[in-house]
């Protein structure tokens, strides 16, 4: 009986992966020390689903500003790059492949994050949001519009970002521009106001995303950078009157390069007051792009099954699911039962809720 192509291998670049089922990004919470790094936690976490396809760290801030939740831990000081060290050591000795996603979140921060100023963002446009501090989640304020050198600086973050995944020992790294963050607030109108050459059209409003690309494949290659986008986002963001356009654009010129893979993201919010968003996002966008294109958007086994055997997507990314069931493709394989999430752990704690949820029984941990 021929396999289901789920299961089947497949390469990015240079890393031939041993399935199509990821591990999506999940903010987890679980380095509160001093230097937000992760720690043998972290490795045992990401470990355990070594069985993935891949692996996507969960969302690693770039620099100190680029902050908006506390402990996660990031990519901009020596304590994370050796604690993501240790990490990669641990999946790669289970025959795991993992990339680090690089994360700034703008204007989706707090005072707390930023010595009591205001957070960054490309124009002074308050986003419905929350940010989660140490005295929990509290309402997002107006930010501050970023200077041109301040944008510069940004860019050159993700770079030095990249570099330091690289020393860590990544297979790659996915460049974080959806879910109304950095990157997407400068992609939508509705929060980009900017009147230089990074506001306005199209055009301009996209120069922020491909210079950020550009930089990371500059350190790291095209073929191990990769991108997520959510073309039909309403979290942290209110989505524009062009964003068809806008994504067909910025789509359309991804194939200019010859990334890992990007991976797209279903729907998210109702979008029953916006007919101009794409309700069926990777069904879309799929004609356009031509290289290895990823989905996510709460998949089941058998819809994952289904997307991948006729070839609306290469590869499907699973978060909760993941989470919950670390030997996930295991378990997809044989359609076995699966173990429901706890919600109440999700953010964080320590090895309730993140390293304890059990694996089939019999099988190796």
């Amino acid at each position: 009986m021929k396999k289901m192509k789920l299961f089947e291998p497949i390469e990015i670049g240079p890393v031939k992966l041993k399935n199509r089922i990821v591990m999506a990004p999940m903010t987890r919470n679980r380095a509160p020390n001093e230097y937000e790094a992760p720690t043998e936690i972290h490795a045992e976490y990401y470990s355990q689903r070594s069985s993935a396809g891949l692996i996507l760290s969960e969302g690693s801030p770039v620099s100190p500003g680029a902050r908006g939740y506390i402990a996660t831990a990031g990519i901009y000081n020596d304590a994370q790059e050796e604690g993501w060290k240790r990490v990669n050591e641990a999946v790669h000795e289970k025959g795991g492949h993992m990339q680090v996603q690089l994360w700034h979140v703008g204007r989706v921060s707090h005072p707390y994050f930023h010595d009591g100023k205001k957070p960054p963002a490309p124009s002074a446009v308050k986003a419905e949001a929350m940010s989660f501090t140490p005295d929990g989640f509290k309402p997002t304020p107006e930010p501050r519009a970023m200077t041109l050198v301040e944008i510069k600086h940004t860019i050159d973050d993700f770079r030095k970002a990249a570099a330091r995944a690289k020393s860590a020992g990544f297979d790659g790294a996915q460049i974080h521009g959806a879910n109304g963050y950095l990157i997407e607030q400068f992609l939508h109108s509705s929060a980009n106001r900017r009147t230089d050459e990074y506001g306005g059209s199209i055009e301009n409003r996209a120069r922020f995303l491909f210079e950020v690309i550009d930089a990371v494949a500059g350190e790291i290659g095209e073929e191990r950078t990769s991108l997520r986008l959510s073309p039909s986002n309403l979290f942290n963001t209110n989505n524009d009157p062009d964003s068809k356009e806008l994504y067909e654009y910025v789509i359309q010129k991804l194939n200019g390069y010859n990334l890992s893979y990007l991976e797209l993201v279903e729907a998210i919010g109702d979008l029953s007051e916006h007919p101009h968003l794409v309700p069926n996002v990777t069904e879309h966008f799929r004609p356009i792009y031509n290289g290895i294109l990823m989905t996510n958007g709460g998949y089941s086994r058998e819809e994952a099954i289904e997307i991948v055997e006729n070839g609306t997507a290469d590869m499907v990314s699973f978060a909760r699911l993941f989470l919950a069931n670390p030997d996930l493709p295991e378990r997809f394989e044989a359609n076995a039962e699966l173990n429901e999430p706890d919600s109440g752990t999700f953010y964080g704690g320590g090895a309730e809720g993140y390293t304890d949820y059990p694996f089939l029984k019999g099988a190796a941990v």
